[in-house]
C-alpha cells in the first residue's frame, strides 16, 4: 500500500492526475464506502512535505483534514468520560494530601500527644506511599486499571472517615500508612492509564491532569476552613472530603478500562560525563528533589501550626492561609508553561529557587506582621510550582534518563517530602513556631547549594547536531 501512495503523491507532485487503477486496497475500500455519488467532492490524496502522502478525511459536514497514512490510533470513543474520572481522581488524592496541615493541631488533641508527637504521621503517610508505589505498578500491568483505581479511592475515603475514631497515635499513624498506599495507587494508575488512552497526543491532557492534583490542594483547606467555620469538629471536616472521594470512585468502576501498551523503544543511554561523574551527577539530583519536596512539604503542612501559634490568624485565617499557598502553587503551575518554552531550564531554576528562598526568609526575618506572611505563602508558592518539572527537563538534559535513574529522583523527594516534615515537628515546640520558616529556609539553602553545584561541575549539553 506504501508504494501505491507514493507513486500517486509523485503522480500529484507532478502535476498529473492518478490513475484510477483500483488494487487490493482501494478493492476491499470501495467495498466497504461503495463508489462516489456524483457530484459528491471526493478529494485525493496530497502529498506532503516530510514525502508521506496525506488522505483528506472528511469529519464534519463542510470540513476535511489530512491524515497520514498509516493513521495514528485515535482515542477511544469514551476517551471524555475516563478523562474526567482521572481529573477528578487526581483531585481527590489533592484533597487528602492538603487536609492534614489545617488538621494537625486537632488530630493531636484527639490522640493526646504533642506536635511532636503527631509529626510521626508524616512518617507513616510517605512509608505507605513508598510501598504502595513499589508494589502497585505490577498490578496495573497484569489487572484491568479502573477496578485498581476504585478500590484506591474507596480505601482513601474510608481512611479519611475512621480518622476521627484513631484515640491513639499508632492507630492514626496505620491510618495515615493506609491513606499513603492507597493515594501511590490512585497517582500511578492516572499517570499510567492516561498515557494507554491518548498515547503520544498525552501532553496537555497530561498538565491537565496535574493541574487537577493542585486544584484540589487548593480546595481542602477551604472544605476545613467552612466546617470549622460552621462550627464542626475536624471530624466533620475529614468526613467530608471523604465524601468528595467517592464519586470519582463510582464513575470509574463503570467505565472500561484502556487496555496496556509495550512502551516505544528508546535510544541506547549514553554516558552523561564519565563513570565517576554520572553518579555524583545523580546523587546531586537526587539531593536537589529531596530538599526541595521537603521544603514544599513542610511549609503546606506546617505554616497553619505557624501562624496560629505566632497570633498571626486564627484557625479559620490560618486555614485560607495553607489554601492560599496551594492555590499560588498551582496558578504557577499554569502560568510557568510558557515560561518554560521560552527560558532555559537553569535560568528558570535559579529565579525559582531565588524567589523560594527570598519569600520565606522576608516572613522569618520579619515575623510580626501578618500581611507579609501571606506575601510570603504566595510568593513561596508560586515560586516552588515550577521546580519540580523543570528539575526533571534539567536533568534530561544533562544525562539519559533511565527508569532507574527516575526512580532514584521520586524516592528521594518522598523521603524529603518525610524527613523535613518530620524534622520541623521535632523542633517545634522546645525551640518555639519560628523554627518552621527556619528549617524550610535551610533546606531551600541547601537545595540552591546543590543545584548550583550541579551548574558547576557538570558539563553543558551539547547542541544538536544538524
Amino acid at each position: 500500500m506504501h508504494a501505491h501512495l507514493r507513486r500517486a503523491g509523485r503522480g500529484l507532485a507532478d502535476g498529473r492526475q492518478p490513475r484510477h487503477r483500483h488494487g487490493p486496497d482501494c478493492q476491499r475500500r470501495l467495498a466497504r464506502h461503495g463508489r462516489p455519488r456524483a457530484g459528491v467532492f471526493r478529494p485525493g490524496p496530497v502529498p506532503g512535505q516530510d514525502g508521506r502522502v496525506r488522505f483528506p478525511v472528511r469529519r464534519a459536514r463542510d470540513e476535511v483534514a489530512l491524515v497520514s497514512a498509516p493513521a495514528a490510533a485515535a482515542a477511544p470513543p469514551r476517551a471524555w468520560a475516563q478523562l474526567v474520572g482521572y481529573y477528578a481522581s487526581l483531585g481527590a488524592v489533592g484533597l487528602a494530601s492538603a487536609a492534614l496541615g489545617p488538621t494537625l493541631p486537632g488530630l493531636a488533641e484527639q490522640t493526646g500527644v504533642s506536635l511532636g508527637g503527631i509529626s510521626l504521621v508524616f512518617v507513616a503517610r510517605s512509608v505507605g506511599y513508598l510501598a504502595g508505589s513499589l508494589l502497585v505498578g505490577r498490578l496495573y500491568d497484569r489487572l484491568p486499571g479502573h477496578p485498581i483505581m476504585a478500590a484506591g479511592l474507596g480505601l482513601m475515603a474510608a481512611s479519611l472517615g475512621l480518622m476521627p475514631f484513631a484515640p491513639w497515635l499508632w492507630a492514626l499513624a496505620g491510618l495515615m500508612a493506609v491513606l499513603g498506599a492507597a493515594e501511590a495507587a490512585v497517582d500511578v494508575g492516572n499517570n499510567t492509564l492516561i498515557v494507554w488512552t491518548y498515547g503520544d497526543a498525552v501532553g496537555p491532557y497530561m498538565n491537565g491532569l496535574h493541574f487537577s492534583f493542585g486544584a484540589g490542594a487548593f480546595l481542602a483547606p477551604l472544605v476545613v476552613a467552612q466546617v470549622l467555620g460552621q462550627g464542626g469538629t475536624i471530624a466533620w471536616a475529614y468526613w467530608a472530603l471523604a465524601a468528595l472521594t467517592l464519586p470519582p470512585a463510582l464513575w470509574l468502576a463503570r467505565l472500561p478500562s484502556p487496555g496496556g501498551r509495550a512502551p516505544a523503544a528508546q535510544a541506547a543511554p549514553t554516558a552523561a560525563a564519565g563513570g565517576v561523574s554520572r553518579y555524583g551527577l545523580v546523587a546531586l539530583l537526587t539531593a536537589c528533589f529531596f530538599f526541595y519536596v521537603g521544603a514544599e512539604m513542610g511549609f503546606g503542612a506546617w505554616v497553619y501550626t505557624y501562624a496560629e501559634r505566632m497570633g498571626l490568624a486564627d484557625a479559620a485565617s490560618a486555614a485560607y492561609l495553607t489554601s492560599a499557598f496551594w492555590g499560588a502553587l498551582t496558578a504557577g503551575r499554569l502560568l510557568s508553561i510558557p515560561l518554560a518554552a521560552r527560558l532555559r531550564p537553569r535560568t528558570l531554576l535559579a529565579a525559582a529557587l531565588s524567589g523560594c528562598l527570598a519569600s520565606v526568609g522576608a516572613a522569618w526575618l520579619w515575623p510580626g506582621s501578618p500581611a507579609l506572611l501571606w506575601a510570603a505563602a504566595l510568593g513561596t508558592g508560586f515560586s516552588m510550582a515550577t521546580i519540580f518539572p523543570t528539575l526533571m527537563a534539567f536533568a534530561s538534559r544533562r544525562l539519559a534518563l533511565t527508569g532507574q535513574i527516575t526512580s532514584f529522583f521520586f524516592i528521594g523527594g518522598s523521603l524529603g517530602g518525610m524527613f523535613l516534615p518530620w524534622l520541623i515537628g521535632q523542633w517545634v515546640e522546645p525551640a518555639g513556631p519560628r523554627v518552621v520558616l527556619a528549617v524550610i529556609f535551610s533546606g531551600l539553602a541547601l537545595d540552591l547549594a546543590a543545584f548550583l553545584a550541579l551548574v558547576a561541575f557538570t558539563p553543558r549539553p551539547a547542541p544538536p547536531s544538524a
